[in-house]
């Protein structure tokens, strides 16, 4: 089964944020992993400037919708939680079945939400999104508001994964492994694409193959074994770096 345990998921966001740290999601302030509280209206968060790469289970802040901290010790000094976050707070009340989000502004899907480009399920990789993903062409500005907290929220409607243009990605998921999983496919996806350009671009998969494919790479038990792959990974890499 996937975890998707409400009571304490910081050691899943911990190993999710290095996972996406190593994978070149961040981009300064850009960032954003959140876990669904314990309760109604709070989730957990990384204080602002903490980057994913540092993270730690003792620094995640649990905060509700005024943002206003009510567990957690921050790191570094700074317990003040990243005032972007505060549009999950819409999905997560629209959107019972999602209990993780990643958001973030990497690389390749940058590249195509700044170009307004969706991105073409056109490889086995990609089929996990397939018709699970849709495209906002309007950017909604900053999200640190109600009106961005809708508008991202009613985009994304019941879909799992969202390309925002003129910003960045968003996959919502179960749990904290399946938000991971999508993001890292997503963004592996969109450096195909723009790879691909100059041999004559991406063709799409057949429906019928994608939609068969997706029902297999999306199941619990692939989604948890591709996860604790990258955490060992991880782990592997911050033991060498001591």
């Amino acid at each position: 089964m996937l975890s998707t345990s409400l009571s304490d998921p910081r050691e899943h966001l911990t190993h999710c944020a290095w996972v996406l740290s190593d994978e070149q999601h961040e981009s300064g302030l850009a960032g954003q992993l959140t876990a669904r509280g314990p309760r109604d209206n709070c989730y957990w968060t990384l204080p602002l400037g903490l980057a994913f790469g540092e993270a730690t289970p003792a620094s995640w802040l649990l905060i509700d919708n005024d943002l206003q901290v009510l567990e957690g010790q921050g790191a570094h000094g700074i317990r003040e939680p990243n005032p972007a976050t505060r549009f999950h707070l819409w999905v997560y009340r629209s959107r019972p079945d999602v209990n993780a989000i990643v958001h973030t502004h990497p690389p390749a899907a940058s590249v195509l939400a700044a170009a307004k480009v969706p991105l073409v399920v056109a490889h086995m990789d990609a089929t996990p999104l397939f018709e699970d993903m849709v495209f906002l062409p309007d950017w909604p500005g900053l999200p640190t508001a109600d009106r961005e907290g809708e508008l991202i929220s009613a985009s994304l409607g019941q879909a799992h994964a969202l390309l925002l243009a003129h910003h960045g990605l968003l996959t919502a998921g179960r749990g904290v492994q399946e938000a991971c999983f999508l993001a890292v496919f997503m963004e592996r996806m969109a450096r195909l694409q723009i790879n691909a350009a100059p041999v004559g671009g991406v063709v799409p998969v057949d429906a019928e193959q994608a939609r068969r494919a997706r029902e297999f790479l999306r199941t619990d038990r692939i989604m948890n074994i591709t996860f604790d792959a990258w955490v060992r990974k991880a782990k592997q890499s911050r033991m060498g770096e001591k």
